[in-house]
């Protein structure tokens, strides 16, 4: 990251929004979690397709696969909405890698059944991690209404 500001964005960057700026950085930090965590579990999903083995092989090896793709495609539709909020995405595997809670799995052999129990609970959390941001993102949107309510008054 650049020594400006975090939260200094560039007038080229800038997107306009109703939202309070601290509702815009507690949501953007969520999503960019939930964005890290995405490709943390595409790479292992694509890990476990690439070395699956056994005699489930070609079933597993094409549904890993399916299932790297809808991972993957859910990274653009994370950073675009927090772009929409006028948040900054992030930029890099570094950056990934210092965000992410999903664990790599970097062992040279994983049994297939392992891989499938592992996947299981990752999707897991990341389902619960989505549960979570939707939350705080509905909160924020009723502390603001709240607010605004209270200014009306």
């Amino acid at each position: 990251m650049s020594k400006a500001k975090a939260d200094k964005v560039s007038p080229d960057l800038d997107t306009p929004t109703d939202m309070p700026q601290a509702a815009v950085d507690k949501i953007s930090a969520s999503l960019n979690t939930l964005l890290a965590d995405a490709f943390a579990l595409y790479v292992k999903t694509k890990n476990f397709h690439w070395h699956v083995s056994g005699r489930h092989f070609h079933d597993y090896h094409l549904m890993l696969d399916e299932q790297s793709d809808a991972i993957f495609a859910t990274t653009d539709q994370l950073a675009e909405r927090v772009r929409k909020l006028g948040g900054i995405t992030l930029r890099s595997i570094g950056q990934i890698g210092k965000l992410q809670t999903i664990k790599d799995n970097n062992d040279d052999y994983v049994p297939p059944r392992e891989m499938l129990r592992e996947l299981m609970e990752d999707n897991k959390q990341m389902a619960a991690a989505m549960r979570k941001a939707h939350k705080l993102a509905d909160r924020l949107k009723h502390d603001e209404d709240r607010d605004a309510a209270s200014v009306a008054e």
